[in-house]
């Protein structure tokens, strides 16, 4: 375990915390009592003023008291706070097991039933092909969700390769959807027009090519459109590159402008079961903006108006050829 975490343990703060509280109690007691009855016996022998000693004294127990009750207070503070964090966690954990589940349960299902009427009935090659399709759809679909899970465990354990060379992200957009046109056949995807010169940021491809899956298919999902519209451009601003990826689909709330980048954090759905998700598509895109030295936002007018995802990278200075 990092030494860092171990300090911040909530069991551990638990423990000096209660082990404060035990010592001022003691330290209380002590004082209080034997200490006191000692120095009123010199106060005695002496012949002393006993308001200036005592008086000090019982400063000096209010002084030390006070810091033991400042530790407990923020022990048991950072442990409400934890506490608050781990309950949230545990309610966005058990929707993205619930949504998981789904998300694995229906196509399986779906494959069950095609294959049981290949089993059952005799069916000519025009239906085996539309059935054949249905199920190559349902395999993509689970291939897709195991894919989101072995990038979020490969991206968090930091095992991703670190291949990073100085790429032009309008070249790796284009070579993205002619792979990948089979995927969003459905979709109608536009690529603005590019800056007059090539320019240069540093990126790892398989990590590039993860983040714009996750950003167009999040885009292509939540959409009620027949025919989802996505129009990505590029922008310059000073030594940085803007890729704006902006959709006609559901939008969502202001308020949620910030929680959609959250680890297994879904915006309310529609009434389309289909259109459910793990809920991790975009916390990997922006986990891997952020593994680029980027970031990666998101805007809309509000539900319906469609959204604006926006992926700011850094510009290698200088280097840049004519288009």
């Amino acid at each position: 375990m990092d030494r860092s975490k171990w300090f911040f343990h909530p069991i551990l703060i638990l423990v000096v915390s209660i082990l404060a509280l035990g010592t001022s109690l003691i330290l209380y007691i002590y004082w209080y009592i034997e200490v006191s009855v000692g120095l009123k016996s010199v106060v005695r022998r002496f012949n002393l003023d006993a308001g200036q000693i005592l008086t000090a004294q019982t400063w000096v127990v209010i002084l030390v008291l006070t810091i033991l009750v400042g530790l407990i207070l923020l022990g048991l503070l950072t442990i409400f706070v934890y506490s608050q964090k781990m309950v949230q966690l545990y309610r966005l954990q058990h929707n993205f097991i619930n949504n998981f589940t789904h998300e694995l349960k229906t196509p399986t299902t779906s494959l069950r039933l095609y294959l049981e009427t290949f089993q059952k009935h005799e069916l000519g090659r025009a239906d085996q092909l539309k059935y054949i399709e249905f199920m190559l759809s349902d395999v993509n679909r689970l291939s897709d969700n195991v894919t989101r899970i072995l990038n979020l465990a490969r991206i968090e354990s930091k095992s991703f390769t670190r291949d990073f060379s100085w790429l032009d992200p309008l070249d790796l957009i284009h070579r993205f959807l002619d792979n990948n046109s089979h995927l969003f056949s459905k979709c109608d995807i536009q690529v603005g027009c590019p800056p007059e010169h090539k320019h240069y940021c540093h990126l790892n491809p398989s990590l590039f090519d993860i983040l714009l899956m996750n950003v167009l298919t999040n885009a292509a999902k939540y959409n009620t459109f027949d025919r989802p519209k996505i129009h990505i451009t590029l922008e310059l601003r000073s030594n940085r590159l803007r890729i704006l990826f902006r959709d006609n689909g559901i939008g969502f709330d202001r308020r949620e402008r910030n929680k959609i980048f959250k680890k297994f954090y879904q915006v309310g759905r529609s009434e389309d079961m289909s259109a459910k998700g793990s809920g991790i598509g975009l916390f990997l895109a922006q986990s891997i903006a952020k593994i680029h030295k980027g970031r990666l936002k998101a805007s809309s007018d509000g539900p319906g108006s469609g959204a604006v995802f926006t992926l700011t990278l850094p510009l290698h200075k200088g280097r840049s050829s004519a288009a």
